[in-house]
């Protein structure tokens, strides 16, 4: 078995990919987002900020950034399938 059919096989990857998950990156990215703005009067106010932008783009967008790592999709809906099979 290859590593991204692993991965997508885990219950990380399954969590991740479900709607529950996609809601959870979703209100993280904004969490992150809205505390960055809260600290924009440091440098780590702007790092929080670009950095909930990646967690709010894959819940918004349906995408794994952590899938392509192992060799699998990006989609998450290809991660899902691959997942069943």
């Amino acid at each position: 078995m290859k590593l991204s059919e692993s991965f997508a096989r885990s219950s990380f990857a399954r969590f991740i990919n479900s709607r529950a998950g996609r809601i959870t990156r979703i209100v993280t990215g904004v969490a992150m987002i809205i505390w960055g703005y809260t600290q924009l009067e440091n440098i780590f106010g702007m790092i929080w900020i670009l950095a909930g932008i990646i967690p709010l783009s894959a819940g918004l967008f349906d995408i794994c950034f952590i899938s392509p790592l192992v060799g699998g999709p990006l989609a998450g809906k290809k991660v899902r399938e691959a997942g069943k099979e």
